[in-house]
């Protein structure tokens, strides 16, 4: 058990060698291996998306696989088996699973959003509840993760959003992009190994130990921040989908041998809030602003100083008059600073360096100082 880890990220990265273009997607894999999440993966014929799933069961010892291209023409015998003949004689309803879905650990159904109703109803509670009532009897499943794939996404079909939200983890996979991986694909240059495998109970032990990834509260603050940016962009995953989103963030952490999430992995959140494609780009913006936005917030916070230092300064008609700007200016420049202190907090808790931002504090502080001296300079003129 010691091993286990090192056994799964070697496995990992001999895959992340032998398919290229593909390491986010294999991080995906692993990430719904170790919590029990289910994944989709959307794209093109030919690119390799049943060939790695059905590799990574072939790496866990004794694992079942089971795959099927859906079709609306498809049977419920096809996944779940024969009506059993032997039942029917002593008046029983039961299917024979042998060698079907519900013997399954790791399941791929391509094509997954043609399934019929009756099929869809049994996938819902599969993938839900890990149960399959075969007949009268209420049979526990093995099944670890469905990877579904498809073309084109369920988005204007009500009766497959069930199903399409029980995908936690979505990718969209396309053919190879650069040519020399392209090259090294034909030329069959895979530095590869296909030897490593784990055990289920090493890869139980991993679960647990994932289970046990600590989530800082700044992390937490960081998704509430993604979720009410995303919120005012019009995108709303589920409450439900960002509870879930912690334990794949704990998984990424542990498979990076880290003792706790960081603030890097919230990327992985780009592969499980969008429910278009589309929306990729910009939920991708969104984490890079809550990740390093406070130094956009911090040049921001420094400019509005420095133009309020210039307001200050202009020509004025009377006295009176750039008194008023004065106090206009202090009175604003103070909220700026208050704004600089919080900063510094935000950044103290979240463990980064707060060097740039009390250079720039004491930047804002020696404008406030130039302008108090100012105004009291024109007070006592006045006077």
């Amino acid at each position: 058990m010691e091993r286990a880890l090192e056994k799964l990220i070697q496995i990992r990265d001999e895959l992340k060698s032998e398919y290229y273009e593909r390491d986010d997607v294999i991080d995906g894999t692993f990430a719904a291996l170790l919590t029990d999440n289910h994944m989709l993966l959307i794209g093109p014929p030919g690119t390799a998306k049943s060939q790695l799933v059905s590799e990574v069961c072939n790496k866990i010892n004794g694992a079942q696989y089971f795959q099927w291209l859906l079709t609306k023409f498809t049977a419920p015998e096809e996944l779940f088996g024969a009506v059993s003949l032997k039942g029917l004689e002593n008046d029983e309803y039961r299917r024979v699973t042998s060698g079907k879905l519900p013997e399954a650990h790791i399941v791929f159904l391509d094509e997954v959003f043609k399934a019929s109703s009756s099929i869809l109803n049994t996938l819902l509670t599969v993938m839900n509840e890990r149960i399959y009532y075969n007949g009268t009897e209420v049979t526990r499943i093995p099944l670890i993760s469905l990877f579904g794939a498809s073309n084109e996404l369920p988005l204007e079909e009500d009766e497959l959003e069930a199903l399409y939200d029980r995908f936690l983890l979505r990718y969209v996979v396309d053919y190879i992009k650069e040519d020399f991986r392209f090259l090294k694909l034909l030329q069959g240059d895979s530095a590869g190994s296909k030897e490593s495998v784990i055990t289920p109970e090493e890869l139980d032990y991993c679960k647990s130990q994932a289970g046990e990834i600590l989530v800082p509260s700044n992390i937490l603050k960081l998704i509430g921040r993604i979720r009410k940016e995303l919120k005012k962009k019009g995108m709303t995953p589920s409450d439900r989908r960002y509870k879930q989103s912690i334990s794949v963030l704990k998984a990424k952490a542990y498979l990076d041998g880290r003792e706790e999430v960081s603030e890097e992995d919230l990327r992985f959140l780009e592969n499980v809030l969008w429910r278009d494609p589309g929306e990729r780009t910009e939920i991708q913006s969104v984490i890079h602003q809550a990740l390093h936005g406070y130094k956009d917030r911090l040049r921001e916070l420094v400019i509005q100083a420095k133009e309020l230092d210039g307001y200050s300064r202009r020509e004025w008609e009377d006295e009176d008059m750039r008194i008023k700007a004065n106090i206009e200016a202090q009175t604003k420049l103070k909220q700026i600073a208050l704004n600089v202190n919080d900063l510094i907090e935000e950044c103290e808790q979240r463990g980064k360096q707060t060097e740039e931002i009390r250079k720039a504090k004491d930047e804002i502080e020696e404008i406030q100082k130039e302008i108090l001296d100012r105004l009291v300079s024109g007070k006592q003129e006045m006077a």
